[in-house]
C-alpha cells in the first residue's frame, strides 16, 4: 500500500480507496485490451495465411520457416531476436495438443506477447513487408503501429500484474487503443469505445490523490 499512502498523504482510508478505484481501472484496460488482443491476433493470422506460400497454414512451419535464427546486437551482445518466438511457437503447438492440432487453437495459445514484437523494427523486412501490412489500411506505417502496440503490452502486464496506474494518462492509452482497433477494423473500435469501462472510472477518479 505505500504507493497508493504516499498518494493520498498517508491517509489510510483515502489510499484504500485510491486502490480500489486502481483495481477497477486494471479490470477495465484488460477487458478492452482483450478485444483488441484478439482483434491483433486474427488479423495477423489472416494476413499471414493470405500471403503465406506454404502449403500448410503458416503457424505449422514458422519455428523453422518463418522465424530463422536473426542475430542484432544489443547492449553489446549478439543475440538471435527470433529465439523468443521461435519457442513460443514450439511451445504453442504442444500446448493445442502437438502437429496435429488446428492451426486456430495454436494461434490462440500465443500470448500478446507474440504479437507485439513481430510490427518491431528487426522484423520489417522479414514479417511486416511481405505479409503484416495487409492487416491494416493501405500507407500504415509500421512505427506507428508498433509504437502503440507496445505501449499496450506495457500497460497490459502492468494491470495484470496489479501493479499501480493512477499515474497513468489514461485517456491517451485509451486513445492510442482506439487508434488500433480502427486500424484494425472499424467495428472493433466501434464495439471497443461503446463497451469500455474506462471513460466512466476517468470521470470517477477518487479527488484529491494520486495526481
Amino acid at each position: 500500500m505505500a504507493s497508493y499512502l504516499a498518494a493520498a498523504g498517508g491517509d489510510r482510508l483515502a489510499a484504500l480507496v485510491l486502490y480500489e478505484w486502481n483495481a477497477r481501472v486494471a479490470a477495465a484496460l484488460l477487458h478492452d485490451l482483450c478485444h483488441l488482443e484478439i482483434g491483433l491476433r486474427n488479423a495477423y493470422d489472416s494476413a499471414l495465411c493470405a500471403a503465406w506460400k506454404g502449403s500448410r497454414h503458416w503457424i505449422y512451419t514458422a519455428d523453422t520457416a518463418m522465424f530463422v535464427p536473426l542475430l542484432r546486437t544489443r547492449s553489446g551482445r549478439r543475440i538471435d531476436v527470433n529465439a523468443k518466438p521461435r519457442n513460443a511457437v514450439t511451445a504453442a503447438i504442444r500446448a493445442a495438443g502437438g502437429p496435429s492440432a488446428k492451426p486456430g487453437k495454436i494461434v490462440a495459445e500465443l500470448g500478446f506477447g507474440f504479437w507485439r514484437y513481430l510490427s518491431s523494427a528487426s522484423h520489417e523486412k522479414t514479417l511486416w513487408v511481405p505479409y503484416l501490412h495487409r492487416a491494416f489500411p493501405s500507407g500504415t506505417d509500421r512505427r506507428d503501429v508498433d509504437g502503440r502496440v507496445g505501449r499496450m503490452h506495457v500497460v497490459r502486464n502492468r494491470a495484470a500484474h496489479h501493479e499501480p496506474l493512477f499515474r497513468l494518462d489514461l485517456a491517451v492509452i485509451l486513445a492510442d487503443l482506439r487508434f488500433l482497433a480502427h486500424l484494425i477494423a472499424l467495428p472493433l473500435a466501434d464495439y471497443v469505445t461503446a463497451t469500455s469501462w474506462v471513460p466512466a472510472l476517468i470521470a470517477a477518479r477518487p479527488p484529491g490523490v494520486g495526481s
